[in-house]
């Protein structure tokens, strides 16, 4: 059988010692760190890491830790989370009409590339709109919208994140702007994804806008939602180049090719606990 596997993450202000007093307090419980990455910050004066670790004969003291972490915890300011890797996360998805977002999701869990628990769909357009998507056994949640229905609409989708129990919420080209009420409960859990290399062109038909423009490269970002527009923390980013021959259509399919593939690796690195805040940037640890 595996041995069970956690991973630790946590991030304070800078100062000589905080390595060797968590790797002292792992040890101390007969901890073996697997992998550990680190990194400080210059600019904010904060240390981040991330560090996974076992016990070789499946005895590691999970209590006995926590207790040795919160004491380091203290003495350094920290603030750190410890995860059993094998518990999968809840994720909920919001969408409209264009679903290659959505549909890149669905293929990637069920391959167990994107190791959570889907817990719901929700949606402003009914279910018809993706017959061609086996959704599973996952909730659909059909949640229309209307100027005059916004914040009623909002609290439906507040109520079915709270009951799901998601601890995040994927905006998979979900085509609403969040409130700043409902953007505000959600800080920290709700990734979107944007369709352009930010800053870019904003907006409807934004790949229409980067063609008359002549742009030579288009991309798509994925962050943090805040209240602030497009303007939250990124997470991740890519490109691709393209040519006077690109017609506005070539943009768009090349388009929602980058889109699937940053919002995948966004919610992969979420996941495995990789995404650490850093006021408004992120502290990234690859795999």
């Amino acid at each position: 059988m595996p041995r069970p596997e956690y991973v630790l993450t946590l991030t304070c202000p800078n100062r000589p010692g905080i390595v060797a007093a968590v790797a002292t307090t792992i040890f101390e419980q007969g901890g073996n760190i697997r992998e550990a990455q680190q990194y400080d910050d210059a600019e904010s004066r904060r240390f981040f890491a991330r560090i996974t670790l076992d016990h070789p004969e499946n005895t590691l003291d999970i209590p006995a830790l926590r207790a040795g972490l919160e004491t380091v915890g203290t003495r350094f300011g920290m603030e750190w989370t410890l995860r059993d890797r094998a518990v999968r996360r809840k994720v909920i998805v919001l969408v409209s009409k264009f679903d290659h977002c959505l549909a890149d999701i669905l293929y990637r869990w069920r391959l167990g590339e994107l190791p959570m628990d889907l817990v719901g769909i929700v949606s402003n357009h009914p279910r018809e709109t993706y017959q061609h998507l086996d959704f599973a056994d996952v909730p659909f949640h059909h949640l229309p919208v209307s100027k005059a229905t916004k914040l009623e609409q909002e609290g439906e989708v507040w109520r079915v994140i709270r009951e799901s129990g998601a601890e995040l919420v994927v905006l998979a080209r979900y085509m609403q702007i969040l409130s700043d009420g409902l953007a505000a409960k959600l800080a920290g859990r709700c990734i979107n994804i944007h369709h352009s290399f930010l800053p870019g062109f904003k907006g409807a038909r934004p790949y229409h806008q980067a063609h008359a423009r002549g742009v030579k490269l288009i991309g798509a970002t994925a962050h943090f939602v805040t209240a602030d527009l497009d303007e939250g923390p990124i997470i991740e980013q890519d490109v691709e180049r393209i040519s006077h021959n690109d017609t506005p259509d070539d943009l768009v399919r090349q388009g929602r090719d980058i889109e699937r593939r940053v919002l995948s690796r966004a919610l992969h690195w979420w996941l495995e606990d990789r995404v650490l805040p850093n006021g408004s940037r992120t502290v990234v640890f690859r795999d």
